[in-house]
């Protein structure tokens, strides 16, 4: 740790603070990043793509050269809709204690191989081995003689296909995964069955389904002392996904639309997940891929694939979810009261059709059934694990019932549908953009652990609240959801769960939102992108199919802010007029002093398809502002450079893409206040928000 490491020290003291109130909350990370330079489909909006797997290729090697001693595992990935296989998946595998799990032959991946080994020739090797560590093993008869089979019980294994037809299975990597999970029916039943074959000139290994990590780790250690044995080269280890504990972890890089995903191996601190996400910043930085997008006009936005947070325990028995029963509920009580941890560091496409909406956004009066769902789970002492997930997912689910686009997913908690996937104690926020550094995100783990432990010890039983338009009218501006994320952190300093001040830095995400500011006279005026519920286009049911879904992004909002630069200055003075509307600013006061606050929406742009075909584009978005003593402005808010001259090319660095959106608005001082000003129609305005479609 450097003398500067600010984020480091404040995470370790948020480590010891759970320490010390006697919490063990482990936390993983799913971070995403992308070539934010290319218009490839495959950086875009595809999951596969030749580029994005060499890509992973690399990125996999350079972490593997950080840990000694695990295993490189190219395990069968992910059966999504419409796709005709498995996507990929490279891993690794690696003991929590540093000792190794893999002596053997390296993977190509990290070695250009001298020379392989024919597959019957280490198979034999191979059953042998096992035979001497107690292992029942055999080849099978020709043709299948690159095969083997064991048992682990000391019974004989099956060798031939007449007996056990599953012995002549193809690879798990050329078959369509039709359950939730892929399935290893021969390891169900005791019989292991080792694959042996070249590919590509390279010794490959099938590894069986196996759910012991005892027994997995004694494979591995009897593959690397076979492929030693034979000389080979370099080895392959592909097949089934490994088993893990509390020993072990398993780290994986996978495709995903737009995206390479890095899932991290849960840890038990916050420190130790800090320094997993800067290697693996280092090792996709060092490739060219980013955290984030700049857009041609400025825009800031995340690597498009989101950067969800898991919280669990180092086994299932041990989640704290399950260990304090009251913890599920009494979290989902505070997020629907807090809405800034819903938005304040959401992804681009937020509300009822996004992939994780609040348990709040779907039909209107569902909150008084999930209600009554919280009172009778409250009333039921020491409520099952089934009884929890069973009372519980109906409600957190999207509009479509599908449990796994939600906001707090507990898809992964104890589902008896998706089979051992199912049931991992675990909870997922997935609201999250990517964060834009390794420590925004390990800052975003901090508060969802300390709000987890808080609310361990300190239930929330506080009733639900039902925000109606409120929530999409006020928490839709950074200004309210950066005074709401305040109560959380201050919540968390009663308790003795605060934050540090690094951390929080982090926390009240901003600058990606400014988009201008400016004096006026003797008062600030501040603009800034706020959050658009964008609609989707159809139904949800119909476009479940697929790995997307149709939105309308073609409606913008920003946040309007005014601030006196000077004691006396009378914000209520001023006036914003919108064409011939005059836009009523909301008062508000935090911190920094007094302000006038209003959102304002508007049509950016027409879409191919989309909603209300008849509206125009109403871009650049121009507003007056005037004070009767300090004089008037036009502000014009274009979408893109006002000259109309097209941009050279995306920003290079985040300072050009923030000078892109700084050139966008124009400011003029004018001689005259707008005047013969009406109010806007009562169906325009919101408590927090004007919309000018109604214009």
């Amino acid at each position: 740790m450097t003398a500067d490491d600010d984020v480091l020290r404040a995470l370790i003291a948020h480590d010891e603070d759970l320490d010390r109130c006697g919490q063990s909350i482990w936390v993983g990370a799913e971070p995403t990043y992308t070539d934010r330079m290319s218009e490839h489909p495959q950086w875009l909006f595809d999951a596969l793509g030749d580029d994005k797997r060499n890509c992973a290729n690399r990125i996999l090697a350079r972490l593997a050269r950080r840990e000694k001693g695990a295993a490189v595992l190219r395990s069968v990935g992910r059966q999504y809709s419409g796709e005709p296989l498995p996507r990929w998946s490279l891993g690794l595998y690696a003991r929590r204690d540093r000792k190794p799990v893999w002596d053997g032959p390296p993977d190509p991946l990290l070695t250009k191989p001298d020379s392989s080994a024919p597959p019957e020739t280490f198979a034999d090797a191979l059953a042998g081995i096992l035979n001497s560590a107690a292992l029942s093993a055999a080849t099978l008869d020709p043709p299948l003689h690159h095969r083997v089979v064991f048992r682990a019980d000391g019974a004989i294994p099956p060798t031939r296909v007449e007996q056990e037809p599953l012995l002549a299975r193809p690879s798990v990597h050329c078959q369509h995964v039709e359950e939730t999970e892929v399935v290893d029916s021969l390891a169900e039943g005791g019989t292991y069955l080792v694959c042996c074959h070249d590919q590509d000139g390279v010794l490959c290994v099938e590894l069986p389904g196996i759910r012991e990590v005892e027994l997995f780790l004694r494979l591995l250690d009897a593959l690397s002392t076979a492929a030693t044995s034979i000389d080979a080269g370099a080895l392959i280890l592909a097949g089934y996904p490994p088993p893990v504990d509390k020993h072990v972890s398993w780290m994986t890089v996978t495709a995903d639309p737009a995206v390479i995903e890095v899932n991290t191996a849960p840890v038990a601190r916050t420190a130790e997940l800090l320094q997993q996400l800067r290697q693996i910043d280092s090792a996709t930085i060092a490739e060219g891929l980013a955290s984030y997008r700049l857009q041609y006009n400025g825009e800031e936005s995340d690597s498009g694939g989101g950067g969800q947070i898991t919280l669990g325990g180092p086994r299932v028995e041990s989640s704290p979810f399950l260990t304090s029963p009251h913890l599920l509920p009494a979290l989902v009580r505070y997020f629907n009261r807090h809405p800034s941890l819903s938005y304040l560091h959401a992804f681009e496409s937020v509300g009822p059709a996004s992939q994780a909406p609040r348990v709040d956004e779907g039909v209107r009066g569902a909150l008084s059934e999930l209600s009554l769902a919280l009172e009778l789970l409250g009333r039921t002492e020491n409520p099952a694990p089934e009884v929890i997930w069973g009372t519980l997912a109906p409600f957190l689910a999207d509009p479509s019932g599908n449990s796994h686009r939600s906001e707090i997913n507990i898809e992964k908690l104890w589902n008896p549908f998706l089979g051992s996937r199912g049931r991992q104690g675990l909870v997922e926020f997935r609201a999250l953009r990517m964060g834009p550094s390794a420590e925004t995100i390990a800052s975003v783990a901090a508060l969802l652990r300390s709000v987890a432990a808080m609310l361990a010890t300190h239930p929330c039983h506080d009733p639900l609240i039902e925000w109606r338009d409120e929530l999409h009218q006020r928490f839709s501006l950074p200004y309210y959801l950066h005074g709401d994320m305040q109560e959380v952190l201050a919540d968390l300093d009663k308790v003795g769960l605060g934050l540090g001040p690094p951390l929080v830095t982090h926390l009240l995400r901003d600058q990606d939102l400014v988009m201008a500011v400016c004096e006026l006279g003797e008062t600030n005026l501040e603009i800034r992108r706020a959050i658009e519920f964008w609609p989707l286009v159809g139904d949800v049911a119909t476009q479940e199919r697929g790995g997307s879904r149709l939105i309308d992004a073609s409606t913008s909002r920003i946040e309007v802010r005014l601030r006196s630069l000077i004691a006396d200055c009378a914000l209520s003075d001023w006036t914003l007029a919108v064409g011939d509307w005059a836009i009523p600013l909301v008062e508000a006061e935090d911190a920094a002093g007094k302000a006038r606050v209003v959102g304002l929406r508007y049509r950016s742009f027409v879409p191919e398809c989309g909603l209300h075909p008849t509206l125009g584009a109403q871009s650049p978005l121009t507003f007056c502002l005037s004070h009767p003593a300090g004089g008037s402005w036009r502000i014009t808010l274009c979408q893109w450079d006002p000259s109309g001259e097209a941009y050279s090319g995306l920003p290079a660095t985040i300072e050009e893409a923030r000078a892109r959106r700084k050139a966008r608005c124009v400011v003029e001082k004018l001689d005259n206040a707008p005047t013969s000003l009406i109010d806007p129609p009562g169906e325009a305005i919101g408590s927090h928000v004007v919309d000018l479609r109604w214009r």
